[in-house]
């Protein structure tokens, strides 16, 4: 069933919540022909989907600033949010099967419900249906360094592309042997993330190997990376990276 929402309750009831299941936004108007077309086909595919996506409704009329924070330049748009963040999008009407395939694409697939498992025989197999699952190779990886194969996980983290925390975690394979390190990666193993980071921010500042310096550096930005963007410990660390690495 479609709520409507509204500026106040937005952060809650659909960034929040996107955390747990996608949460589709309908901007819509009353005196929008395709909004009122869109809608009913939209409600009835979220239905059919029994409560794995939820959907809200934005009245642009009623609320220009989150039209506005959204870039929202035609209705109806609709945007899916997952984790907090605009995952995929669509503006105008779109047919019953379109809106369909739209959903559909934001559901968890076989792959994800195998990583969701975590065992090392599930994210094997979730790897042999997508292997360029960046979560099931990552997942994988940390398991088989902490039972010692870490060659094994440096060969499963070679075939992912395009991820900082892949890049971090082979780099980390990389120095695990430097002594002078192993204060700082037991912290970050420890959840002591600010404590560990500074350590090996401290250490690019002190070294004066590049290709240390470059292991250091992807191992800093894979943490980073996982904390987010906005995090205020990542803004502070990437100012800390920058100022020993110029």
């Amino acid at each position: 069933m479609a709520f409507d929402v509204t500026a106040a309750h937005f952060q809650e009831r659909v960034l929040e919540r996107s955390h747990h299941k996608p949460v589709v936004v309908d901007f819509w108007a009353a005196w929008c022909g395709p909004c009122r077309a869109l809608a009913p086909v939209l409600e009835a595919a979220v239905a059919d989907r029994a409560g794995l996506v939820e959907l809200a409704k934005v009245d642009t009329e009623a609320e220009p600033g989150l039209a506005a924070r959204y870039g929202i330049q035609g209705i109806p748009a609709v945007k899916a949010f997952r984790d907090g963040e605009v995952q995929s999008e669509f503006t105008g009407a779109l047919p019953k099967n379109a809106v369909g395939s739209f959903l559909d694409s934001l559901l968890p697939s076989r792959a994800d419900e195998l990583v969701a498992a975590g065992d090392e025989s599930s994210l094997r197999e979730a790897l042999a249906l997508e292997p360029a699952h960046a979560d099931a190779a990552l997942a994988l990886a940390r398991l088989l360094i902490a039972d010692g194969r870490g060659d094994e996980a440096d060969a499963v983290l070679a075939n992912v592309a395009g991820s900082f925390a892949a890049d971090g975690l082979r780099a980390r394979l990389k120095l695990e042997r430097d002594a002078a390190l192993a204060s700082a990666f037991q912290a970050l193993d420890e959840g002591a993330t600010e404590r560990g980071l500074d350590q090996l921010v401290q250490a690019v500042a002190a070294s004066a190997d590049s290709d240390r310096r470059t292991s250091l550096r992807a191992v800093i930005v894979g943490e980073l990376d996982a904390l987010g963007v906005a995090h205020p410990l990542a803004r502070e660390t990437r100012r800390k990276l920058a100022s020993a690495l110029y």
